[in-house]
């Protein structure tokens, strides 16, 4: 898909390979995303070689970096997520180890198995346990064996290279049909920078956050406070305002790895120049890795981008937002390409926050055109046949202006489909 462009900053190949010090590498070890018939529990799955899709993703730096992460809010957490906050609680990462196929979440030995990870990655790569990022994404519930982990792992740290980052992207794949990376380059202080990341996600995808896992790198100097506050500033316009099936995930999170190697002044001030473009160059690419995670919607057609202007606050734009983009019966209509806009402020009705609806206005765009449908929250005569017209692209805006202030969010979410219930009906298979 086309990626929005903004000045100062420069789309480059490489994904979280982008930045200096990064490699990464993806395998297929074998990991089994259901239980067998025939299986005994306290026995090893046997190997399913029918699919021999990359199942394990490593990122390595040859220093220690600067880190920090945001993860779900769903109460239930898995594994993973419980280890990472453990081991980057000093704010500090080395190397990411990530798996799909099973999210080891809801298993009686989960942590153990997390931990052992962590340690096998820790032995490949000659660095300390607490030094890496862990995380899994896939069926809930299922024990993940980690013995086709344990047998690869050499392999896996030995393929470490700087042009590999797409197999580790592929290793994190689920119902996923294409790769999501974006990486940048810009200049602070006349050093030259780089930002890239790597995104999964398809379904089970809902704020706060969403079965979402991404990665990102970068050679900034930055301190950890700075880091994270970027990352929490940037998360909460992106992949918060994020929304598929109003499901969220137990798994997933967000972490960013700062090497310091662009040799730039370490970032310490939050109203520095230095550090807005930092934050603006960490929000191009969350933005536009959110934007994939939208489009690739289990069973979707269509990417919704929900505009909101004239708003009070930045808070109740993106409420107004989001109750758009997640309101089942707007997105069945995208899909039929139905121009009812009806359905727009009716989510815009029980959007938790106050709205003059008599002050509402509502157009649908894309690539083929714009029109008007609502003014002052009253329908407006418009062509069926130019309205279907727009609607049947595969990127459409809607676009609200609720002429009540002057701040703006987006929302991003996808049509509702047949497929949908199709693929979730028979997720394991």
């Amino acid at each position: 898909m086309e990626l929005k462009n903004f000045e100062g900053f420069k789309y480059i190949d490489g994904g979280v390979c982008a930045s200096k010090g990064f490699k990464a590498n993806g395998i297929y070890c074998g990991i089994t995303n259901k239980p067998l018939a025939n299986a005994k529990s306290n026995e090893p799955q046997v190997v399913d070689t029918t699919k021999k899709k990359n199942d394990v993703g490593l990122i390595f730096c040859e220093k220690k970096c600067n880190a920090a992460a945001v993860y779900t809010l769903n109460k239930v957490k898995g594994a993973p997520i419980i280890v990472t906050k453990k081991n980057i609680a000093d704010g500090f990462a080395q190397a990411v180890i990530v798996n799909s196929k099973n999210a080891n979440t809801c298993n009686a030995n989960g942590e153990e198995i997390a931990h052992k990870m962590c340690d096998m990655t820790a032995k490949a790569l000659g660095i300390n346990a607490e030094d890496v990022i862990i995380a899994s994404t896939g069926v809930i519930g299922q024990p993940l064996y980690i013995e086709p982990i344990e047998k690869k792992m050499s392999e896996l740290a030995q393929g470490l290279s700087s042009d590999k980052n797409d197999e580790c992207a592929k290793a994190i794949m689920t119902t996923d049909t294409f790769r999501k990376e974006v990486a940048v380059e810009f200049e602070i202080n006349g050093a030259t920078c780089h930002l890239g990341g790597m995104a999964k996600g398809s379904g089970m995808i809902h704020p706060n956050m969403a079965t979402t896992l991404n990665f990102i790198t970068t050679d900034v100097a930055i301190s950890t406070k700075m880091l994270q506050t970027a990352l929490d500033k940037v998360v909460k316009i992106t992949y918060n305002c994020l929304s598929v099936d109003g499901d969220t995930s137990t798994n997933d999170m967000v972490s960013v790895m700062a090497s310091g190697l662009a040799g730039n002044n370490e970032i310490t001030d939050e109203n520095s120049s230095e550090y807005k473009k930092f934050e603006k160059a960490l929000y191009v690419v969350m933005m536009n890795m959110t934007r994939m995670l939208a489009k690739d919607g289990e069973g979707a057609s269509k990417l919704l981008e929900c505009n909101i202007s004239g708003a009070t606050s930045q808070d109740n734009a993106i409420i107004v937002a989001k109750s758009v983009i997640t309101s089942s019966l707007f997105k069945a209509a995208m899909f039929g390409s139905d121009a009812n806009w009806g359905r727009v402020l009716c989510a815009i009705g029980y959007a938790e926050t106050d709205v003059d609806i008599d002050k509402v206005d509502v157009s649908f765009a894309s690539k083929q055109g714009s029109i008007d449908v609502c003014k002052n929250g009253k329908g407006l005569d418009f062509s069926e046949d130019i309205a279907k017209k727009i609607l049947i692209d595969d990127e459409i805006n809607i676009n609200i202006n609720l002429n009540n202030g002057n701040s703006k969010a987006t929302a991003w979410g996808c049509d509702l489909t047949y497929d949908y219930v199709k693929i979730n009906g028979d997720y394991r298979s």
